[in-house]
């Protein structure tokens, strides 16, 4: 069989399946000697031996043997541990020989959001000259998610995200954008990107979908290809003088997860993931990347016999295939915490992911105890010495290839402190214009007359935070205005550069007249998200309800004399069928990044080119939607785009309003789907709040994740990943309670009584209850019941992150379900904290063995 692309679907034709092993190596090239995106992929019957162009230099491996016989254990761990630089100094750098550093997503030097290249540069030489002046003499490298060019960094340019990519169709543009981004990252003094990701993804639900070149999976594999070619600069036995060291992530699958949830569940057969997730993967290793970084998700599938669980302690995935089928010879790092999830491990202490064939280990704040326990583990039996002598090896390697061991150090470097190299506007402009998807353009309203007369109106015209989309500046890409990007450009500032500024007329709300105008350009679409704050779940496609700002300022100016230009800023596909019929044409922008002038250069001069790289849908829950299956009917099929001029009329579409949520909750019935009411964020309808003395009617949670009052104050905290929990610290000056309510009224749960669930939640106590402690659910007080959690909290006090199981029929006299507006409510009187993460009502929980039995909670 064969995956051919066939009228914008992937079908499988035959073909001969190889006995043997197969064997990739490098890609057929095109006549740009790039990447050539093929017809058809052939189906795999086995994972296959990639030839990886990267072979190093001849001695490499005596030189590696000779440094290890000379280490320490502790030396070798150290390499190992990979802290952020928010909890390491220099100093500690040198005294416990850490072979790596990396900062978070919203991570800076002196977290100085707006810290130079200066700064940048001087807190990378403190670390290189620590390491350099320890007893092994190892270089440093430091990892830096530059996922769309140097995005974490105070002026630079910020590149569309790779969807947008995935739209261009242009594997030679993802190289170039590579290769500019390796430049920013060395003007500020890194070594290693952790990019590109090669999610090939299913469930446009998941709120990583941007980060996805596409959902075909012959793009993926180009992409990685010239992805890795571009940062490590084309180099096969040292990376390139002007190159970074590159990551294929997340290996394997984060795409396929069941409902696109983050760092979920893949169900696939292993001839899926070898055939459609592991596209990415063979390009990438066939390049040479050094690096594959390890996904969160699970992936298993009890019909099929596959239990791997998660992926950080597969010894399958990760030392079998990877390591061993693949060949792949580079070094192997975790995600963030990412053994933290591994059943029976904490953040601090996880012999199995080591076992499995992970070399360095991302553990941003815990990392003293993980290298204590890790020493302890190795003498103790637990990890043979020989699993840590091939780490280190691996690590060793990847330095010696990155050329670091005849580096200067970082500010001496080509490009270092180089503005020139932050600062590729033409570049991402030109990706920006490749990357524009025309959907429709009735009456070819498209391109714009020169000069014409336009209002510009909604809420993504002017906004640089929209436009750059999450993995900017901060971690979700929010709390950014325009002053924080000083060398961009917005799609309204590009529209008056085209078309001159007395010609622009600007109105975020609609409110002006049409009349008298040539046309009026509508910029809407997403705000910023990343993984897990982005996940849709339960919520619907609908862009109307997602944001029903937009269509409102759509019936404010659409048949008012003007045709009106829609131009949709955002991460995935959405259900747009009222915001396109109110269209003359509608235009997907993606996430053009810094340069929005490249949004305006298309919309006045033409030069269409862009094709869907993702299927749209044409129902409120239309998901999962890909090619080639079997109930394939999206609205636009993947690899629809119009040309300028292309004559396509786009009739009137269907306008049926979604549910409020695709799945059932039960109501009557029985829930089939969780609920959940807070993951890493707020999950509508409900929304968190304080509540005490100061303010009984209730403080609502900011989007920073902070609250104060006398008696109680939460901030942001880590459970299981960055940022994911809200850590609540009781002062015990008088009573108070943290809680999430629907503040719009009460929902219908008896689904979940009819279900067996529970609620459930994931918390660590750092400090036990000094008084009586409860949990509660409201049906609109004094509605409510509750249960005595002291002991609960109590007893998991110190303890690593435990997972609470409370089964809602511990709450059901006194609690009308039918009218849930609280469904989960913490109060005490006296001093505790702790921190909350995942909180969720699960259908079927308490029937879970380590579900907590009512007789314990009163």
């Amino acid at each position: 069989m064969s995956l051919t692309l066939l009228g914008g679907a992937v079908v499988a034709t035959p073909a001969a399946v190889a006995a043997e092993q197969p064997v990739i190596g490098k890609p057929a090239l095109d006549r740009d000697g790039c990447a050539r995106i093929e017809k058809s992929l052939p189906t795999l019957a086995d994972w296959p031996k990639v030839e990886s162009r990267f072979k190093g230099k001849t001695g490499d491996e005596q030189r590696i043997a000779k440094i290890i016989e000379g280490m320490t254990l502790e030396e070798k761990v150290g390499q190992m541990t990979q802290p952020e630089i928010a909890a390491i100094t220099p100093d500690e750098v040198r005294q416990y020989s850490i072979g790596s550093v990396l900062n978070g997503g919203g991570s800076w030097p002196n977290k100085d959001k707006h810290a130079s290249q200066q700064d940048w540069l001087k807190l990378a030489d403190s670390y290189w000259d620590a390491a350099k002046g320890s007893r092994t003499r190892i270089p440093v490298i430091w990892g830096i998610d530059a996922v769309h060019g140097n995005n974490n960094v105070y002026g630079a340019t910020v590149f569309p995200h790779n969807i947008g990519l995935g739209a261009a169709h242009d594997p030679c543009l993802v190289r170039d954008i590579s290769a500019a981004t390796a430049r920013q990252i060395r003007a500020t003094g890194q070594d290693w990107a952790f990019a590109p990701t090669l999610a090939v993804v299913k469930d446009d639900r998941w709120g990583r979908t941007y980060e996805g070149f596409s959902e075909d999976p012959r793009i993926t594999r180009a992409y990685g290809y010239e992805a890795i070619n571009g940062l490590q600069d084309g180099s096969t036995k040292r990376i390139g003088y002007n190159g970074v060291i590159g990551t294929a992530k997340h290996f394997i699958g984060d795409g396929g997860t069941l409902k696109g949830q983050d760092q979920g569940v893949n169900p696939s057969s292993e001839a899926e993931m070898i055939n459609v997730h592991g596209q990415g993967y063979y390009g990438a290793l066939a390049a040479g990347s050094q690096t594959v970084m390890v996904s969160f998700n699970s992936w298993t599938n009890a019909e099929l016999g596959i239990g791997e669980g998660k992926l950080h302690g597969s010894d399958k995935a990760l030392n079998q295939i990877l390591k061993g089928k693949m060949g792949f010879d580079g070094l192997v790092v975790s995600d963030w915490n990412g053994i933290g999830q591994v059943p029976g491990c904490t953040n601090a202490s996880c012999p199995q992911a080591i076992n499995a064939g992970i070399d360095i280990v991302m553990v941003p704040n815990d990392w003293k105890a993980f290298i204590t326990n890790t020493v302890a583990q190795v003498n103790g039996g637990q990890i043979p010495m020989s699993r840590i002598d091939d780490a280190v090896t691996r690590i060793l390697r990847v330095k010696l290839r990155s050329g670091l061991y005849e580096s200067q150090k970082p500010s001496d470097r080509s490009y270092a402190n180089s503005d020139e190299a932050l600062r590729e506007t033409w570049l991402a402009r030109d990706a920006v214009r490749s990357s524009q998807t025309l959907l429709k353009n009735n009456g070819n309203v498209l391109p714009l007359k020169p000069k014409s007369k336009v209002l510009v109106v909604g809420k993504s015209a002017d906004s640089i935070q929209n436009q750059t989309g999450g993995w900017t500046l901060s971690w979700q890409g929010t709390g950014n205005t325009n002053a924080d990007f000083p060398n961009a450009t917005s799609i309204l500032a590009g529209l008056k550069q085209q078309l001159g500024d007395v010609n622009v007329t600007f109105d975020e709300k609609g409110d002006t007249d049409p009349k008298g105008y040539d046309a009026v350009i509508a910029v809407i679409g997403e705000t910023p998200y990343a993984e897990g704050v982005g996940d849709l779940t339960r919520k619907t496609l609908e862009a109307s309800k997602l944001y029903p700002e937009d269509l409102a300022v759509l019936d404010k100016v659409r048949g008012k004399g003007a045709p009106v230009v829609t131009v949709y800023v955002g991460g995935r596909p959405l259900y747009m069928n009222k915001e396109i019929n109110r269209s003359d044409a509608f235009v997907a922008a993606w996430l053009p990044g810094t340069e929005g002038g490249g949004v305006a250069d298309v919309l006045v001069k033409g030069g269409f080119k862009g094709t869907l790289p993702y299927s749209w849908p044409k129902s409120a829950c239309q998901t999962p939607l890909n090619a080639g299956s079997a109930d394939y009917d999206p609205l636009f099929k993947l690899g629809y785009g119009l040309k300028t001029g292309q004559r396509v009329t786009v009739g009137q579409l269907d306008e049926t309003a979604g549910p409020v949520t695709c799945g059932s909750t039960g109501g009557g019935g029985t829930a089939t789907e969780d609920l959940e009411v807070f993951n890493r964020t707020d999950v509508a309808p409900y929304k968190g709040f304080i509540g005490s003395a100061e303010n009984w009617g209730g403080t609502e949670i900011g989007p920073d994740g902070t609250a104060s009052h006398a008696e109680i104050g939460v901030v942001q905290s880590d459970v299981n990943v960055q940022q994911d929990g809200l850590k609540a610290t009781w002062t015990g000056t008088g009573p108070a309670q943290l809680y999430f309510q629907n503040p719009a009224g009460t929902n219908d749960l008896r689904g979940y009584l009819n279900a067996d669930a529970a609620l459930e939640f994931d918390t660590v106590v750092h400090e036990a209850p000094a008084n009586r402690t409860v949990i509660s659910m409201h049906c609109v007080y004094p509605c409510f019941s509750e249960v005595n959690a002291t002991k609960l909290f109590t007893d998991l006090a110190g303890a690593p992150k435990s997972t609470v199981k409370i089964p809602v029929s511990c709450f059901a006299n006194g609690l009308d379900l039918e009218n849930v507006n609280t469904p989960f409510l913490v109060y005490t009187d006296g001093k505790f904290s702790a921190s909350f993460a995942n909180v969720r009502w699960v259908p079927k929980g308490a029937q879970d063995p380590d579900a907590r039995p009512c007789s314990s909670l009163s």
